[in-house]
């Protein structure tokens, strides 16, 4: 699944190519995704421009003239491809085709029909059921270590399970979670009640280096996921743990350091750490 490095990408690359634009046609092409499309989307779109993006969390905001917002999550496999030809013919998997007066076209494409599409007004968007409860933004002021000290006080579930909770930090996923705990120093399975203000300090920044460094990159790509130019994100290049069981820790010295990166399943997920740089606190382990 895109998590919000990728979402990240997508917003700017659909900022930068439909920002200002007016709605000439939003087409749905099947009857919806996970949700059925909502009733009138095609009218209610029509005519409208696209005053600005947002993203909250996972989901991307377009936010039109007229109040309205459209909300959209890529699901598993989604993504939104871009482009400057009307007559480019849909994609097996394209659901959703939006083209402007301006001659640009943006095509919403998800194989495994997990994504996410609705319409609502720009007041309901903190009240809206999938993102009310949403915690802060990794990346902005609201993220602080005396924050995620407060939500892990107390809590017998792990930490990797801790930061996967979109009400706790919103937007964080399996990947950059695995990369930042690493980063922290912390291993995946120590209990949230067992961190301490250093730990809290260490791990929030480095889940914004992560991310930082993930969204200049142009997210990972994964199975379906690429830019919408088309191209490939890269950050796959620089994950250190994630993927890598079996393999080096890049942070050990010498290969005799460490047995390498191991793999354990949390959750039905997969963790990547290093045993030795990640060493569990005793009586830190996951007693949930």
């Amino acid at each position: 699944m895109p998590e919000l490095p990728e979402v990240e990408t997508v917003m700017r690359g659909m900022r930068l190519h439909l920002e200002g634009h007016k709605i000439a046609t939003a087409t749905p092409l099947r009857e919806g995704l996970r949700w059925p499309f909502p009733p009138g989307l095609a009218d209610s779109l029509r005519g409208r421009v696209i005053a600005r993006f947002e993203r909250r969390g996972k989901y991307i905001l377009v936010h039109f003239d007229d109040g309205q917002v459209l909300l959209l999550h890529l699901g598993m496999s989604g993504r939104v491809v871009l482009g400057h030809d009307a007559g480019v013919p849909a994609a097996r998997h394209e659901h959703l085709l939006i083209l402007t007066e301006q001659g640009a076209r943006c095509g919403l494409v998800d194989p495994r029909r997990f994504g996410i599409v609705d319409l609502l007004a720009a007041d309901a968007v903190a009240s809206h059921p999938l993102l009310a409860r949403m915690g802060p933004e990794p990346l902005g002021n609201g993220f602080s270590a005396e924050g995620l000290a407060r939500a892990a006080r107390g809590r017998r579930t792990s930490v990797k399970a801790l930061l996967l909770d979109q009400r706790v930090v919103a937007g964080l996923g399996n990947i950059y979670v695995s990369e930042a705990l690493f980063r922290a120093g912390v291993h995946p399975e120590r209990t949230g009640a067992s961190l301490g203000d250093g730990d809290c300090a260490a791990l929030v920044t480095s889940i914004r280096d992560v991310l930082t460094e993930a969204i200049a990159a142009g997210g990972s790509s994964l199975r379906d996921y690429v830019k919408p130019d088309g191209e490939l994100g890269y950050f796959q290049h620089a994950w250190r743990v994630y993927g890598r069981a079996g393999q080096g820790c890049p942070d050990c010295p010498g290969p005799s350091a460490c047995d390498g990166v191991v793999r354990i399943v949390q959750g039905g997920r997969s963790s990547f750490f290093c045993p030795r740089r990640q060493e569990t606190a005793p009586g830190a382990q996951d007693l949930s």
